[in-house]
This record gives structure tokens, sequence and C-alpha cells, in this order.
């Protein structure tokens, strides 16, 4: 098990993501329940044994990425920790956004 810990791209990015789901829902309700859902597939991925997600060191050394809904979670894993590095909307150019990181 891995201690989780997200880093400020992704904070942000799930602050973002709370916006949108609201504004286009017309819901905060549903923004937040989608936002936890986010946060909670997180808490599985650093609970889970061993490394999971898909290697991606096309973007970054150590980046991996797993898809939860249209969402893709970007994340390393660092000695104890499970970093979060980013979470972008799965139909973005993933290559080109991340060259902004």
């Amino acid at each position: 098990m891995h201690k989780l810990r997200y880093l400020e791209q992704a904070k942000d990015d799930l602050i973002q993501i709370k916006r949108y789901i609201a504004k286009e829902s017309g819901s905060q309700e549903v923004a937040l329940q989608y936002t936890s859902k986010l946060r909670q597939q997180c808490i599985k991925l650093a609970c889970l044994p061993g490394q999971i997600g898909r290697p991606r060191p096309e973007l970054m050394k150590g980046l991996r990425s797993f898809v939860h809904g249209n969402y893709v979670i970007l994340f390393m894993y660092n000695n104890d920790f499970l970093d979060i590095v980013t979470i972008i909307e799965g139909h973005r150019d993933i290559e080109v956004m991340f060259e902004d990181l």
C-alpha cells in the first residue's frame, strides 16, 4: 500500500473538472459526486499492491496512466507514495498537454 499524494497540477485539475461538470450538468451535487469518484479511484490505485496502470515513458520517465470514465489519471510511484500528477479528459491530446506540465 502506498500513501496517496496529489501534486499541485492534479489538485487544480480536480477543481477544473468539478467546475466543468457543474456548469454542464447544472448541478453542484453531480460535480461533487463525480470528483469524489475520481478521488476514490486514486485511493484504490494507492491501495493496490505492486504497480498498476499503463506505463507512459513517452510522456515522462516513471509515469503511468489509468482510465476512469472519461478521464485519464496520470501518476507515478515515488518510494512509499503514489503521486497523482494530473487528471486529463481522455479525448484531449495528452502528449501535447503534457508538454506544458
